[in-house]
């Protein structure tokens, strides 16, 4: 700095002072945050309710069959108190569609929009989130437009092409762990659950069970995957799923 005039330090100085001053200008605004929209604790027990409904889906063909319902409106109950419009038609829209579940015989379309809508409330945020709004009017309408639908056994061409695709993505990846030394036993079985809980929100009966048979299969066999009788019985399962995924008309 002393081999520079002070000459020079001064104009560079005078050229900067514009942007300097321009820059402290904004940084109050970037460094203001976005004031909370509901209250901390109300907030807590959305995403506390979220994630007891989320589990309660995740299991309601086990532990969980009868708690769905009751998740459904315990967080109805909370959207009825952010006195958000968005909010309230979201969880009237939840309710509405546990009471088509409670029915018995639930359309593809009606497990898909639950499972969607369920899965969007998953978000840390909450009711925070920037998205939050625009994410409930989303599901809200799916959920109002399935619920309304009367014919619960019509099969959508769309769906069940995009299942074929992703389900022979999931064969891929179960035959590449069951191939490694040792097979990946985890994600054997979540791979497994996945395509079986897919399967299901379509009403594809027979992977459904297929797949669950192999998740079996694989937690049985858990200490002997890396043996040949456990690997040819997986295999064996793995063959007969892919001939019967691709039996499934699209």
């Amino acid at each position: 700095m002393d081999d520079i005039p002070e000459d020079d330090l001064e104009e560079s100085r005078a050229a900067l002072a514009p942007t300097l001053d321009a820059t402290a200008a904004l940084l109050p605004w970037v460094e203001k945050s976005r004031p909370p929209r509901f209250d901390a604790q109300l907030n807590e027990r959305w995403i506390a309710a979220s994630r007891r409904l989320e589990q309660a889906w995740a299991q309601r063909h086990g532990a969980g069959a009868d708690d769905v319902r009751p998740a459904v409106f315990n967080l109805y109950t909370i959207a009825l108190e952010t006195a958000d419009s968005d909010c309230l038609r979201l969880g009237e829209a939840l309710a509405d569609a546990a009471d088509r579940l409670e029915e018995g015989n639930p359309s593809p379309r009606l497990l898909a929009a639950l499972s969607g809508t369920i899965e969007s409330l998953r978000d840390p945020l909450g009711l925070e989130h920037d998205a939050f709004a625009e994410r409930a009017r989303h599901f809200a309408g799916r959920l109002e437009t399935t619920v309304s639908t009367s014919d619960a056994s019509q099969r959508s061409p769309v769906l069940d092409r995009l299942f074929v695709s992703e389900a022979h993505e999931q064969l891929e990846l179960l035959r590449d762990a069951l191939a490694a030394l040792p097979p990946d036993a985890y994600v054997l079985t979540t791979e497994a659950l996945k395509l079986a809980q897919d399967a299901e929100t379509l009403e594809i009966w027979g992977v459904m069970h297929l797949a669950r048979q192999f998740a079996d299969a694989v937690t049985q066999n858990t200490n002997e995957l890396d043996g040949n009788a456990a690997r040819e019985q997986l295999l064996a399962l793995l063959d007969t799923l892919e001939k019967t995924i691709a039996a499934v008309p699209t």
